[in-house]
């Protein structure tokens, strides 16, 4: 499925969308309680109100959403086109859906699919990006989550969202989401990487090898993991994991 960018000032690859997407993020780390440390984030672990300013201060603009691409992430649009033939019906669910283009490429592909947010606005704009959309666009917590979702998909992706956590978050987080799979279910994380050793700040903290162990802790086995070096598509080291229920 291909998702037309109707403007030049919508287009990410532009330069006027790229001053825009530069100016709005030194203005959003200026508020982020995450980046302007020491803060105790015990309050707001999510950092729902962070989250909740950048879509109520982007007044319709996509390049005041960093995350905002307007595209499917092309790690994971490369992956659904090599398995077109398997995702007929599957349930999915697309975790931290923001604007909706993930979850679109999954359902372009056959997909039954759920996404969420956790910030009310996030899912309207969805809505209204993608009117006659087959997507179940939900307002949603990802420690909150309904009940009937317990073991209820055959098949999560997540992009992005782990990293977002702090890293004492990761191990509940993981194992929530294994909570979702039904028997013999399927995680798809996409996540930045670094190396065990490497001393980072976040936001984003980019995920480490032992998350792996982690997940195997949380009762999920890898399937696919692939470490990816920085391309011209995707401009640092990332983590594209399978992981299957146990």
């Amino acid at each position: 499925m291909t998702f037309n960018i109707m403007h030049t000032d919508e287009d990410p690859l532009s330069p006027e969308f790229e001053a825009r997407r530069a100016e709005a993020r030194k203005r959003l780390d200026s508020l982020d309680p995450a980046i302007n440390a020491p803060v105790d984030l015990t309050p707001d672990p999510l950092r729902r109100a962070w989250f909740e300013a950048v879509y109520a201060t982007a007044a319709g603009d996509p390049a005041q959403v960093p995350w905002a691409n307007l595209s499917p992430h092309p790690l994971t649009q490369n992956w659904v086109n090599g398995q077109l033939r398997g995702m007929e019906g599957l349930r999915t669910l697309d975790v931290g859906c923001g604007l909706g283009d993930n979850a679109e490429c999954f359902a372009a592909a056959g997909a039954k699919v759920t996404a969420f947010d956790l910030v009310p606005e996030a899912i309207a704009w969805a809505k209204r990006r993608f009117p006659d959309s087959t997507v179940d666009y939900q307002t949603g917590n990802l420690f909150e989550l309904p009940d009937v979702w317990h073991q209820a998909f055959d098949l999560i992706h997540e992009c992005y969202t782990l990293q977002a956590l702090d890293v004492s978050m990761v191990p509940k987080a993981l194992a929530q989401l294994a909570s979702l799979l039904a028997p013999g279910g399927k995680l798809f994380i996409i996540a930045r990487a670094r190396a065990e050793d490497e001393v980072i700040s976040g936001p984003p903290w980019p995920l480490p090898p032992s998350f792996l162990e982690v997940a195997r802790q949380a009762g999920l086995v890898p399937l696919m993991v692939e470490d990816i070096i920085a391309t011209s598509n995707v401009a640092r080291r990332h983590w594209r994991a399978l992981l299957a229920r146990a």
